[in-house]
């Protein structure tokens, strides 16, 4: 039999993203997990721009000050890649609207839903509210109104207008329609796909 020779592969292993955005999620600085893992900041911060790769017993001690496991850090993050084709329709209530969910019907964390809107679509004459902290609308092409109770915001193409989503509202487009995305933290809704 003759003996394979494996090589290791040539892309680097890039943790130090993943070793940022944990500890940025806990609240701690570069400071304080230095001082929980017993390395110093510099180090640490190095690790996290990916400059220098720590030994396997540092990298645990770091994982363990983040009580994070190891093997989380080489792990293949989730993706779920959904086709516009293939985007379920949905009914907002709207009228002249076509809009998609785009993103997953499991994801619970956001929802972002593509909207064309013909001619002076609208979300109705009554207000009406979503089931999420935060609604963001962006508008890709033509006009939109936002209209609230005290007052109304134009959108042109390239406007973004973030707000909080429970806050009583409606929209209108445009004499030319509109192309726009919404963008609900966290989904109002979700279930299986």
């Amino acid at each position: 039999m003759r003996p394979i020779h494996p090589t290791a592969g040539g892309v680097p292993v890039r943790i130090g993203a993943r070793l940022r955005a944990s500890r940025l999620a806990q609240g701690l600085t570069l400071e304080q997990l230095a001082q929980a893992s017993g390395l110093t900041k510099g180090f640490i911060s190095r690790v996290e721009r990916d400059e220098t790769m720590p030994s396997v017993p540092t990298l645990v001690q770091v994982c363990q000050a983040l009580s994070l496991p190891v093997g989380s850090l080489f792990e293949e993050p989730e993706m779920q890649l959904i086709p516009l084709a293939d985007a379920p329709r949905i009914n907002m209530g709207g009228t002249g609207a076509d809009e998609r969910l785009v993103t997953p019907r499991s994801e619970d964390r956001v929802q972002l839903l593509r909207s064309s809107l013909a001619a002076d679509a609208s979300g109705g004459d009554a207000l009406y509210t979503v089931n999420c902290s935060v609604e963001s609308v962006h508008v890709v092409s033509g006009e939109l109104q936002i209209i609230f109770s005290d007052r109304q915001v134009p959108l042109t193409a390239g406007d973004t207008l973030t707000f909080p989503g429970r806050t009583p509202h409606s929209w209108r487009a445009g004499r030319e329609g509109a192309e726009i995305f919404w963008v609900l933290s966290p989904a109002a809704w979700s279930g299986s796909a």
